[in-house]
């Protein structure tokens, strides 16, 4: 897999927020020292797959010196959860605290649901605020990392946002009270029944491909398929075609 593609779209694509802290509004990880970029060997899940990019990002970038990450957090036998990142900022000499997300969210009724519609973006959100950022002002965590107690906190969360152009209503404009970057509503969706009234060929999507989209191998889509597809197409808009059953019908990504 060439990471290449890859770490250019952590580097460049902007939040599905716009900047209101903890939340950034872009990726920290400007100009990164040109190197050979580590092989990816780890789960091919997209958000382990994320996580690693913004890994070697965060020990490319002149910022930052990387410190640790995905430091777990037990407590009396419990597993309290994990922090993703503790980095020092070379040029305010102060630790920071950054929790990362990659995800694609579709609106239906008001409310930005995954493909898989267990998950949403309002409950994801109110999670990384609620839950993660927390854990690095913890009692547990200042007890046993005392040195990065009082690191500031961060939410990088990139991705893209899709509405179904065959059933409109109205784009939500914010989400918890933090206001949604309309640059990253980019995406389309519908249903399996709707597919036809697409007048463009759409091609299949691996998981890495959800970044960045197609290549010249990628298979065109050509039929309803079970459960979701993601495709591309051909004049490079992104597309989620779901069955008639999303948002009850749900599948791990």
């Amino acid at each position: 897999m060439d990471l290449k593609p890859l770490i250019d779209w952590v580097t460049n694509t902007p939040s599905i927020f716009k900047a209101s802290p903890p939340i950034a509004s872009k990726a920290p990880f400007s100009k990164p020292v040109q190197r050979k970029w580590t092989a990816y060997q780890g789960n091919q899940r997209l958000g382990f797959l994320y996580q690693h990019l913004c890994s070697e990002l965060f020990k490319s970038t002149p910022t930052y010196s990387a410190i640790a990450e995905e430091i777990q957090l037990v407590h009396e036998g419990k597993t309290l959860g994990s922090v993703d990142f503790i980095l020092k900022n070379r040029k305010t000499e102060q630790f920071e605290h950054w929790e990362v997300a990659v995800k694609f969210y579709l609106l239906h009724q008001g409310l930005w649901y995954g493909p898989n519609a267990e998950d949403r973006l309002d409950l994801k959100l109110s999670h990384m605020l609620n839950h993660q950022l927390p854990l690095s002002s913890s009692e547990q965590f200042s007890l046993k990392h005392p040195l990065w107690s009082n690191a500031s906190q961060h939410l990088l969360m990139q991705g893209r946002l899709y509405i179904n152009p065959f059933t409109p209503e109205p784009v939500p404009d914010e989400c918890l009270g933090f206001s949604i970057n309309d640059e990253q509503v980019q995406g389309r969706w519908c249903y399996q029944s709707q597919a036809h009234l697409i007048k463009e060929p759409l091609y299949l999507l691996d998981k890495a491909q959800w970044l960045t989209g197609r290549n010249e191998a990628s298979q065109r889509y050509s039929a309803p398929q079970e459960g979701f597809v993601h495709c591309q197409s051909e004049s490079g808009v992104f597309w989620f075609i779901l069955p008639e059953t999303w948002p009850a019908q749900e599948q791990t990504i």
